[in-house]
């Protein structure tokens, strides 16, 4: 055979494919292994000590708001509430997720905003719209069972059950609410959002690292 032919014939042989490398294969499978326990691992950042906070400043709220004269001051009293509530919540989530080096911002942590943020936005625009048509008896079963909806949907990735149980009881008391004397609306978001609250925590505090 010439040497033209086998010159010809080593350029036609299909070269081989590059050997995969091990490594790359072990960070693909390391890579794989961590978002499936992402997908299925709870968020655990729940903080006792913050939902304990949370419910003395509710009861608080609800005292104050009682003392009131008309219905536009009780309803600046709760907003006010909501709004130390929403402080203390996320700061107090923030000490534990450090401190248990839970990262936030992915994983269930991310899950676990998606799962509240729609229910307290719909809560928000209802309250606007409740406010505008002053229609301020609506305000304590548009507040529970929202609120209600997002703790349950939340609970639902969180490793206390805790969690879960007490947006149940927030459903159940926007329901009762919503079929009792409208006076008694104050004192549903004392019981709820404070005593349920400070149980909640203090459950979470003894069994789920405070």
């Amino acid at each position: 055979m010439k040497a033209a032919d086998k010159v010809s014939l080593r350029a036609s042989r299909p070269e081989s494919p590059p050997a995969v490398s091990l490594q790359n294969r072990a960070l693909e499978n390391v890579a794989f292994v961590r978002g499936v326990m992402e997908r299925s691992s709870h968020f655990t950042a729940v903080p006792g000590w913050g939902g304990v906070a949370m419910g003395v400043s509710a009861i608080g709220a609800a005292g104050l708001a009682y003392m009131q004269s008309a219905p536009r001051q009780w309803f600046g009293v709760w907003v006010a509430e909501a709004a130390l509530s929403a402080v203390i919540g996320v700061v107090a989530i923030v000490i534990k997720a450090r401190l248990n080096s839970v990262p936030l911002g992915v994983g269930p942590a991310r899950r676990f905003a998606f799962c509240m943020l729609p229910a307290l936005v719909a809560g928000g625009v209802l309250t606007l719209a409740c406010a505008q048509a002053e229609a301020w008896s609506l305000l304590p079963v548009v507040w529970l069972l929202l609120y209600g909806v997002g703790v349950c949907a939340a609970g639902a990735i969180s490793s206390p059950p805790v969690v879960a149980l007490l947006g149940l009881a927030l459903v159940a008391g926007g329901t009762a609410a919503a079929l009792s004397p409208t006076s008694w609306g104050n004192w549903y978001l004392a019981a709820l959002f404070g005593v349920g609250h400070i149980v909640a925590g203090i459950v979470i505090i003894r069994h789920h690292g405070g």
